[in-house]
């Protein structure tokens, strides 16, 4: 925490100094160009705004991804005219003596500076485009336009594609039309006549065919098949 503290004191620092500078160099190319007063002061202070708001106009941009040359060139031009202060006062130009072209430049200045930080402010504000991870982590249950799909039962497992095909049900045989007699199954056969021999030793009368049907849970197109066996 304190290493972190250090480097952005050591930054805010350098940024202080570099700033005060640049500010005396324009102040002193903007009094030397007749610009006097408070206009002198003025300068300075208009070449940084232009400077900071092409800066983050530029990087806003950048993020949404807009076309930043409108941006980088005022930066670059705001850039210029700090830079250009700052070699004309290291004492390759006599501020006594300033050239006729340079006092143009000075004057026309506010207006260069008004015009680019127009064009600036009322430059169009894009939305940032969102950026999605890669995430392998992602919900494979999600559907691509952004809804979510049932997922299966933790009891419940997918089949593989390359698996093989699930069995197909057996076709249950159709019933017989009705007064047909059909072979039944052994197991049925000894069950139709228990119930028969049961009916038959408790009220003494044969049993009806379509009664022992019925407890036998057969349709009743089966009750001649029935009878036919008892």
């Amino acid at each position: 925490m304190r290493a972190h503290l250090v480097r952005v004191d050591a930054v805010v620092v350098q940024a202080v100094i570099a700033g005060a500078l640049s500010f005396s160099h324009l102040h002193d190319l903007a009094a030397a160009a007749g610009q006097g007063g408070w206009k002198a002061w003025a300068y300075p202070v208009s070449v940084d705004l232009l400077l900071v708001a092409a800066w983050r106009r530029m990087r806003q941009s950048q993020r949404t991804g807009q076309a930043a040359g409108s941006p980088r060139l005022w930066f670059l031009v705001a850039l210029a005219a700090s830079l250009g202060a700052n070699v004309a006062t290291a004492g390759l130009l006599d501020l006594d003596h300033v050239p006729a072209s340079l006092r143009v430049v000075v004057a026309g200045w506010p207006a260069i500076a008004f015009f680019g930080g127009t064009l600036l402010a009322h430059a169009p504000h894009g939305r940032e485009v969102p950026v999605i991870p890669d995430s392998p982590s992602a919900d494979p249950y999600e559907h691509p336009a952004g809804t979510a799909v049932d997922a299966p039962g933790p009891d419940v497992l997918p089949v593989p594609a390359s698996g093989p095909a699930p069995a197909e049900p057996e076709a249950v045989p159709a019933p017989p039309p009705p007064g047909l007699a059909v072979a039944l199954p052994p197991a049925l056969i000894q069950r139709a006549r228990a119930l028969a021999d049961e009916h038959r030793s408790t009220t003494g009368q044969p049993a009806d065919p379509d009664a022992v049907r019925a407890r036998l849970g057969l349709p009743p197109s089966m009750t001649a098949s029935v009878a036919a066996h008892l």
